[in-house]
């Protein structure tokens, strides 16, 4: 058998603090996990990094392997055996406890006869959901699709695709988490908690920082020049808003209150981009030959 390094596994020294290792799991799962990742070997590292979690976020599984290495350098791929008389005054798993693996079954046997852990709660998952930026401004109600691992009467281990009707409140904001209570893994003590990560569609005219918004909006030379009002389709409606004359290409106009909604709304920045009028035409290009002469504009001096 194979020595596992479990804190190897999960990225984190052995002096980690159980909130080091909750937050390298949850990386850790967020990375590798097969709705998400794109790495070939997305199920395998997934069933390790629950392995070493497994242990390592259960305080005593975690004190019984830190014994067992006490005084040993095992290192990870290393043949190893526990020694006959280890695990004694530990509680243990038993061999009931969910993890497919050689290395987990044949270290926790060892304390099988003793007092058994109390039942855990399953873990919690982690997924994400695109939605957007209107979902943000009105609430929306969107299906969101996961592959779960389950175990059938044969403690196999296969997977599932599960669909999950997600409601989005108004005023989510990208990066953001939502909660989804008992809809993660099952456990003996109660199923964990999913965590969706909002992701916003991108768009080619919409930005976001938290709650406020910046939008490109496409304006004509004249507009910028003479200034005066223009209408605009923002994420939360129309609006008409004033260009100030001699405005340059760029100017940011700032509407309070118009960014994503919250106890505190955001702003919406409108970002002028000008816009040529094409010069396919004969008297296309005899005006702007005129503007030439009469304007004698230099934008590089």
């Amino acid at each position: 058998m194979e020595y596992k390094d479990y804190y190897q596994t999960l990225g984190v020294a052995k002096t980690a603090s159980d909130d080091d290792i909750k937050k390298a799991y949850r990386k850790l799962v967020r990375k590798y996990h097969p709705d998400l990742s794109k790495e070939p070997d997305a199920q395998r590292k997934t069933q390790e990094i629950n392995e070493a979690y497994g242990v390592l976020g259960d305080a005593e599984k975690r004190a019984a392997y830190d014994e067992l290495g006490r005084g040993h350098q095992y290192r990870a791929g290393q043949e190893f055996r526990p020694p006959p008389d280890w695990g004694r005054g530990f509680g243990g798993a038993g061999a009931g406890d969910p993890m497919n693996s050689d290395f987990f079954a044949d270290l926790f046997a060892n304390l099988g006869g003793r007092r058994r852990a109390p039942p855990r709660r399953g873990e919690d998952s982690h997924a994400s959901i695109r939605i957007d930026l209107a979902d943000a401004y009105n609430g929306a109600t969107r299906t969101v699709s996961l592959t779960v691992a389950e175990r059938d009467a044969q403690d196999r281990i296969f997977t599932r695709e599960r669909n999950l009707s997600v409601t989005i409140p108004a005023g989510v904001t990208e990066g953001q988490q939502l909660r989804l209570s008992g809809q993660g893994q099952p456990g003996a003590a109660g199923p964990g908690d999913l965590y969706l990560e909002i992701q916003f569609t991108p768009h080619p005219r919409y930005r976001t920082e938290g709650r406020d918004v910046y939008q490109t909006v496409p304006v004509a030379p004249w507009e910028l020049a003479l200034g005066g009002e223009i209408e605009v389709t923002t994420p939360s409606g129309k609006v008409h808003v004033t260009v100030p004359a001699g405005s340059q290409s760029g100017r940011k106009l700032r509407l309070r209150g118009r960014g994503i909604p919250g106890k505190e709304a955001g702003d919406l920045y409108l970002l002028l981009e000008v816009v040529l009028p094409p010069a396919n035409s004969d008297r296309q290009r005899e005006l702007y030959q005129t503007m030439a002469r009469e304007m004698a504009f230099n934008p590089r001096a």
